[in-house]
């Protein structure tokens, strides 16, 4: 079943809302947005790949990936994890950072919640992300943000399938 991705701005409350159902049972689903491996088969867009540098996958734990691009050219992220509910839901903190994962103070951090639902159809995954402020959320969006997560997501279907 190809699902659309649905994807709302709320400027007013400097939020995204992202949902996207998969053909898959919830724990397949939620093992491709908690483990390495699995995530580095399809969190960049590409040509874009993802290479995880170090990851664990707990409360208080951390992701700190590259995007790598197709010259070689490496963008760094940190995700700081917080509340998790195993094949329901978990949240964390997202930051650019460097190599050895020290924060980029030029960009503020976003705070991400990733909800998995088993429906009729599969999986229902939504994902709310919180901006500090509408400046921050402009900031991502011109980076290309909604057509780089929504690539990730269908290249995520594809791979599921």
């Amino acid at each position: 079943m190809e699902s659309n991705i649905v994807f709302n701005k709320d400027f007013d409350s400097d939020s995204v809302y992202v949902m996207k159902i998969y053909d898959a049972d919830v724990s397949k689903v939620w093992d491709y947005f908690t483990k390495s491996e699995l995530l580095d088969q399809w969190w960049a867009p590409e040509p874009w790949k993802c290479e995880t540098v170090k990851q664990d996958f707990k409360e208080g734990g951390a992701w700190h990936y590259a995007m790598v691009g197709p010259e070689g050219e490496k963008m760094y992220a940190l995700v700081q994890y917080g509340e998790m509910t195993e094949h329901r839901s978990f949240d964390g903190l997202d930051y650019f950072c460097d190599e050895k994962g020290n924060i980029n103070k030029d960009f503020e951090s976003s705070k991400w919640l990733f909800g998995f639902t088993g429906i009729e159809e599969g999986t229902k995954v939504t994902v709310n992300i919180h901006f500090p402020s509408q400046e921050a959320m402009k900031k991502l969006l011109e980076m290309g943000f909604e057509e780089g997560f929504k690539m990730g997501l269908t290249q995520l279907e594809g791979i599921i399938k």
